[in-house]
């Protein structure tokens, strides 16, 4: 410490000076001891003349004033005597003499008095009161928090629980909010004033013990999760009503509306709470909810300065629960829309079952399909709209309408995936048409999608893929294999990259898992347990049991999973309900088709009506097949869901339709045909094509 420069004995005027300072100074001012004992000490601040001056000089600061934190402030005293480093500006909480559940603030600066020779005589301490800018700073400090932590997430439960935990125990000792039940479910608040008879849902409450925990055993009038409408009049019932806030200084048993609500007088008197300050939770004039503040360690009543800092928590915490609330109502329209647009169940058939798992399941973007194709195969569909909500919906049903019509012309799946991204980038285009205040005009358009094409006769399987979709093949010996489906450019993009599909054998009894999106749970290398369990278990399990597995080894893994994924269980197609022939490329062919076709049926015990028209057909389809294809010839006829006729030739000319007039020999062929059938159509081959005609299926 640098050497005091000498100075002179304090004269009479220095003496006169020193204790105009102690008498005329606004801050207080003391002077204390080597052992922190008073010596000398003014009455400038409030809590200073609370106290008499005999009652002070003497006695150790703890002993005279409420520190709430003695023992801190005597460190820091003694660690100003020790250092000679001055304290500056540190801000004390102490209670007035006789006022103990007050708490007021004070501002302090410590100095080190020395004598010239470097001997410490004591401390001076300047004291000044700063209750209200604490106050005020703390009440910011509130709001900051408030605006910080509440509204975080868009569920109107987790805000109302944000809420709570910010305010106690700055502002209360217990908080609770009350909030109006359909609010919960999305749907619109009631206008003010609140009728009496709507329900209230208890949504969040919290108990402070101490700074640092809560009590979990705290008295409630109701538990979490109540709904019951508000007795009244109360100050809740009348906050609600008229939306100002209600402040009561005073929880003592003569108040009458406490008579009005008994569970609540009976958890109030628990708790012991004191002062009570209740106000709305409102947006446009509509009631959302209520927010209840309690003290009962907090010795000061609610005051003005209280009721504006619950207004502004209040309009803030509002505005979070009606966004969370337009969220939940728009997310429940989208479920909704969603449901409504995807299949009540996957289609069944005697060769292939399927079972869908939706991630999430309620997002309204994400779709399956199966879709019963010629031939007795399966058309397999997934796919998931980028983005979430109604918008997302629609798209989902506009794209899957699309889908189904595709399937239905047999086309094969990269050609549909090409004629489906038409469709997509016409509604990116539309999209981008939209005014700049749209909020959909911002939003780009794309959707990932996967399409296989499954056939229990020849145990094919063709797949393709919009993004980056993935198939497993799991087999009945327990191998596993990750198919290469190749990758393709998201439905919608600007990306001109033409689509390709892979074909490959599919053994019967094995397991398919085709995915939207890659399998990181599944698939990840180095860790193949959820594969190497599906392998071993799926055989003799419902499929169903099979997808919770999937489903919880998918949310396992840290990496993003899938949007939509179909598991797919093949089986054999029974060989006696397919009927195949190799016919000469000769005009009696025609008969012998007939009475091929006529003897499988009464084997098949098709009724007589039903097995004369597909006689016609069979009949027709050879004569077009030999008259205008080319050999070979084959005939096929399956008993499956619909009964099917399919003539096969070595011609890729596609047939037309004709009306032909009353004086033409010739035309009607496929006019009887189409006629017969319930549906027809052609199917292209690399060897050719294949004429198919479906009925209604015969009985059993």
């Amino acid at each position: 410490m640098a050497e005091s420069e000498p100075t002179a004995p304090l004269d009479g005027a220095g003496a006169a000076m020193l204790d105009a300072l102690f008498s005329q100074s606004l801050v207080g001012l003391h002077l204390l001891d080597t052992d922190l004992r008073v010596v000398r000490v003014n009455n400038a601040t409030p809590a200073m003349r609370d106290v008499p001056v005999e009652d002070v000089v003497g006695h150790r600061v703890d002993e005279v004033y409420g520190l709430l934190d003695a023992d801190e402030v005597l460190a820091l005293l003694r660690g100003v005597l020790d250092s000679g480093v001055p304290l500056v500006a540190h801000v004390v909480r102490a209670h007035r003499r006789g006022d103990p559940h007050h708490q007021y603030f004070h501002e302090v600066s410590v100095f080190r008095l020395d004598t010239p020779s470097g001997d410490v005589l004591g401390l001076a301490v300047a004291v000044v009161e700063v209750t209200e800018r604490e106050e005020s700073r703390a009440r910011e400090v509130v709001l900051e928090m408030t605006r910080e932590h509440v509204g975080r997430t868009l569920d109107v439960l987790e805000t109302c629980q944000e809420l709570v935990d910010v305010l106690v125990p700055r502002v209360a000792d217990i908080a609770v909010v009350e909030v109006v039940d359909a609010v919960l479910r999305g749907d619109h608040p009631p206008l003010a004033p609140l009728p009496p008879d709507v329900p209230l849902r208890r949504a969040a409450f919290r108990s402070g013990t101490d700074d640092s925990g809560t009590d979990a055993n705290a008295p409630q009038a109701h538990p979490l999760g109540d709904v019951r409408a508000l007795p009244g009049p109360t100050p809740y019932t009348q906050a609600l009503s008229d939306l100002r806030p209600r402040a009561v200084a005073s929880l003592d048993e003569d108040l009458p509306w406490l008579a009005a609500d008994p569970a609540r007088a009976r958890a109030i008197r628990a708790a012991g709470a004191h002062t009570l300050i209740t106000a709305p939770l409102t947006v446009r004039d509509t009631v959302l909810g209520l927010i209840s503040l309690y003290r009962t360690r907090q010795g000061e009543p609610y005051d003005e300065d209280d009721v504006s800092l619950l207004l502004q928590v209040a309009d803030h915490t509002a505005l979070s629960i009606d966004n969370a609330r337009r969220y939940t109502r728009e997310h429940t329209i989208a479920a909704t829309v969603q449901r409504q647009l995807l299949p009540r169940r996957p289609s069944s058939h005697p060769a292939l079952e399927t079972t869908p798992l939706l991630l999430p399941p309620d997002s309204g973007g994400q779709w399956y399909d199966t879709i019963p194709l010629s031939g007795a195969r399966t058309g397999l569909a997934v796919g998931g709209v980028v983005g979430r909500g109604l918008h997302a919906a629609a798209v989902m049903g506009q794209l899957r309408t699309v889908v189904r019509s595709l399937a239905a012309f047999d086309v094969e799946p990269d050609e549909l995936l090409a004629r489906l991204n038409d469709t997509a980038t016409f509604l990116a285009a539309e999209r981008a048409t939209l005014p700049t205040a749209d909020p959909l005009h911002r939003q780009a358009l794309a959707a990932r999608f996967a399409y296989a094409v499954y056939d229990p006769l020849t145990l094919t399987c063709t797949v393709a893929g919009a993004g980056s979709p993935s198939l497993v093949v799991v087999h009945t010996d327990g191998r596993t294999e990750v198919r290469n489906v190749p990758a393709g450019s998201l439905l919608g993009s600007e990306d001109k990259t033409p689509f390709a599909a892979t074909a490959f054998t599919v053994p019967e009894d094995s397991l398919l898992v085709l995915c939207d999106t890659p399998l990181p749970a599944l698939v990840a290398s180095g860790d193949a347990d959820a594969l190497r369990r599906l392998a071993e278990q799926h055989r003799g399990r419902r499929l169903e049991d099979l997808r919770d597995d999937v489903l919880y080894a998918l949310a396992g893994t840290a990496e993003p999973g899938p949007t939509a994924l179909l598991l797919v269980r093949t089986h054999p197609f029974p060989a006696d309900r397919v009927g195949v022939w190799q016919l000469p490329d000769t005009p009696t062919v025609v008969a012998t088709a007939r009475r091929l076709v006529r003897d499988r049926l009464a084997d098949w015990g098709v009724e007589r009506e039903t097995a004369h028209d597909t006689e016609l057909i069979v009949s027709e389809l050879v004569t077009n097949a030999v008259r205008y294809g080319s050999p070979p010839l084959e005939l096929r006829v399956i008993n499956d869901r619909a009964l099917t006729c399919e003539v096969r030739d070595g011609s890729a000319s596609t047939p037309r339709l004709r009306h032909a007039s009353v004086v033409d020999e010739g035309g009607r062929g496929l006019f009887i045909v189409a006629q017969l059938a319930q549906a027809w159509g052609t199917r292209y081959t690399p060897e050719g094509k294949i004429i198919w005609t479906e009925q209604s299926p015969p009985p059993g």
